[in-house]
């Protein structure tokens, strides 16, 4: 839905359940939980006539509106915490809860990833047919959920837009990269980003069951919703922390590299070809090489309002890209969240010991 395409906004708002697996209680969980809106906030004006000055008509009226809407005024909000076991560190928080606020245990993954089950998961315990996801590695502003919400009323299915930080040196160098391959697709091309994107079971094309049973034999959640509901972006960025370790990096190159390639084939070709023959101009011809890569990196840095000098490592970044890629499409494996992934092709999925 465009923007000239846009409704108005509901007479009441609508509750939304936020699913957000983690194996440990973050900071994000307690921003989410304090941003809930409890089943008072759905229940419309009740600041109008009395019932002695209705008529009939009205009063009967007003129980069908109430029968129709029972079911979102008895849950409100609600935020569904998903972690694997009853064995990890967020399980322990069962019992002392913020409002609102559920663990759900998804089970171990079999023929799938652990984050793709635990959604499945959240998607089936959900008590909202409003639904948002998100991850644990940003920070959430006091009116993320509300503004989110907001955008589906005006625009449907939503996502906003992620900017990868480096917390190593691998990391960073991957920044450009990743706002031109991540950032700007994402904004670009009706790509969901799983950290925070918001539809209703409605929207899935294809119905519920359909998107659960892709989610369970899979590895990417937002690459399989995108497959299912589309999605607009807003222009408003959110900063995630990536990598902390060289091996941790890598393996996160090697999974985006695996996702789009399963999902994007035709995006990866190009991504290739482009990167080679930049690092073939950087190495031939280096002053126009890099001032053009950085240039590049510049403007999108620019565009999204990137206050990071990362952007003049896009030239080094550039130069180890082809290596880099071919490495990634020769692994047969990658290690995401604890969990070894053979990832055959879309639907193939072994899951090993790590």
């Amino acid at each position: 839905m465009t923007d000239s395409e846009s409704t108005a906004p509901p007479t009441s708002p609508t509750p939304v359940s936020v699913l957000l697996p983690t194996v440990r209680w973050t900071d994000a969980c307690d921003e989410v939980a304090a941003q809930l809106r409890g089943p008072e906030a759905f229940r419309g004006d009740e600041g109008g006539e009395a019932d002695g000055d209705r008529d009939d008509g009205d009063r009967d009226s007003d129980r069908d509106r109430e029968d129709a809407d029972s079911d979102r005024d008895r849950h409100g909000d609600e935020l569904l915490v998903i972690c694997d076991s009853p064995d990890d560190p967020v399980a322990d928080r069962r019992g002392d809860l913020p409002a609102r606020t559920r663990i759900v245990i998804a089970g171990e993954p079999e023929g799938c990833s652990g984050k793709a089950n635990a959604i499945a998961a959240g998607m089936e315990a959900a008590a909202n047919d409003r639904i948002a996801w998100t991850d644990d590695d940003f920070h959430h502003p006091s009116d993320w959920l509300a503004t989110l919400d907001a955008d589906y009323d005006r625009r449907g299915p939503t996502t906003e837009v992620p900017v990868f930080v480096g917390r190593d040196p691998l990391a960073r160098l991957f920044e450009p990269a990743y706002v031109i391959g991540g950032t700007l697709a994402v904004f670009e091309t009706g790509v969901a980003w799983g950290g925070a994107v918001i539809f209703e079971r409605d929207d899935l094309r294809d119905g519920e069951p359909a998107f659960l049973r892709d989610l369970r034999r899979t590895v990417s959640d937002d690459g399989t919703l995108t497959e299912h509901v589309d999605v607009s972006a807003v222009d408003r960025t959110r900063y995630v922390r990536a990598g902390g370790s060289l091996r941790g990096s890598l393996e996160r190159f090697v999974r985006f590299l695996t996702i789009t390639r399963y999902h994007a084939p035709g995006a990866t070709a190009f991504n290739a070809a482009f990167g080679v023959v930049m690092a073939a101009l950087c190495l031939l011809a280096p002053v126009a090489g890099v001032s053009l890569v950085t240039a590049l990196a510049g403007a999108a840095y620019a565009r999204f309002g990137i206050r990071r000098a990362t952007f003049l490592l896009a030239a080094p970044g550039v130069l180890i890209a082809p290596p880099l890629m071919a490495y990634a499409l020769a692994r047969r494996t990658f290690v995401w969240g604890g969990r070894r992934y053979r990832w055959r092709s879309l639907f193939d999925v072994e899951v090993e010991p790590v």
